[in-house]
């Protein structure tokens, strides 16, 4: 179900955008579940993302990764985030200096 409800939002977004240029995944599920972007992958075949071999990139891996191949009309990739240094860079910025 999680996957058909995303699809079903990309599908409702590229409509209203009247396109789209690239799927990012990122996050827990969208770094690690690559279970999950294969299936996603494979539901946004229509807007002309074409898939390197699924399964292609380590599992685990922490890094970013382009998953279309080169003639795709929609790139699609897989890029790392740090939501605690981006957390801790703004909370910082808020301490007056010398803190």
């Amino acid at each position: 179900m999680f996957v058909r409800r995303v699809v079903k939002e990309i599908g409702a977004l590229a409509a209203v955008l009247g396109g789209v240029d690239a799927l990012v995944f990122t996050g827990g599920i969208g770094e690690h579940a690559h279970e999950v972007r294969d299936g996603i992958l494979e539901g946004c075949a229509w807007l002309g993302v074409v898939r390197k071999s699924a399964g292609s990139e380590k599992p685990d891996q922490a890094v970013s990764a382009c998953l279309s191949q080169a003639q795709s009309k929609v790139s699609a990739w897989v890029i790392a985030t740090d939501e605690n240094a981006v957390i801790a860079r703004h909370s910082l910025a808020l301490l007056p200096q010398g803190v």
